[in-house]
């Protein structure tokens, strides 16, 4: 089990397409509009508490958009965005984290895209009104679309696990699944690659997947949560 414990399965990649929508399912059309390159709007805030999935979005859109060839760049709030010729979608997680020279830098970027027909789709905790940024940098994240990423209700994440388990070939009994709906972090990249690494290790153990063998993969990976 420790060897086990050091291959913790990674979370697979964000994709818009196994996002599991819930209750937004606005903001997820306008994000495969964006990509889609037929978006009215290029520019799009997306904002809601810790492991609502706005990251996931967020990246599921910038990979989606570099797999079809544009050029993209992804900022997280411990980078400094730059102004780069040629960049056609640029996306930034965590904008109320920003230090204030990054936060000129994302202005200057904002009005480069706009000039350029370029896209831009960046991330936060609250509403633009309420972000402690620079008023013209609020002004310019509040003139594209808006949206509200709602975490997943309790009963949502129980089905994307189980529907998950069942995607890879197996049965995640349900004592298992509220075991670890109660035990890891809300957000799904979590929580499947849990379900990834106890697959494995109960095919490699020859064991069935129950709460002991949960709670022992849980113990020897807990510094990952």
């Amino acid at each position: 089990m420790r060897q086990l414990a050091l291959e913790l399965a990674s979370p697979p990649a964000p994709t818009l397409a196994n996002f599991v929508t819930g209750a937004n399912a606005e903001a997820v059309a306008a994000l495969r509009t964006l990509v889609s390159g037929t978006a009215g709007e290029r520019f799009i805030y997306l904002w809601g508490a810790p492991g609502s999935g706005r990251s996931h979005l967020l990246r599921a859109v910038l990979r989606q958009l570099g797999d079809a060839g544009r050029h993209v760049r992804c900022y997280g709030a411990d980078e400094t965005p730059e102004v780069e010729d040629g960049v056609e979608a640029v996306g930034v997680d965590d904008v109320e984290r920003l230090k204030v020279e990054a936060q000129i830098k994302l202005f200057n970027i904002f009005n480069n895209l706009k000039d350029s027909s370029g896209m831009l789709v960046v991330t936060g905790d609250r509403p633009p009104a309420h972000l402690p940024l620079r008023p013209d940098l609020l002004t310019r994240l509040a003139w594209g679309l808006v949206y509200e990423v709602h975490a997943l209700s309790e009963d949502d994440r129980r089905a994307a696990v189980l529907e998950y388990a069942a995607a890879r070939g197996f049965v995640l009994p349900l004592e298992v699944t509220e075991y670890l709906l109660a035990r890891v972090p809300r957000d799904l990249s979590s929580l499947r690659a849990l379900v990834d690494t106890l697959d494995r290790v109960s095919l490699e153990q020859k064991r069935a997947v129950t709460v002991p063998l949960a709670r022992e993969v849980l113990q020897l990976v807990q510094q990952k949560y």
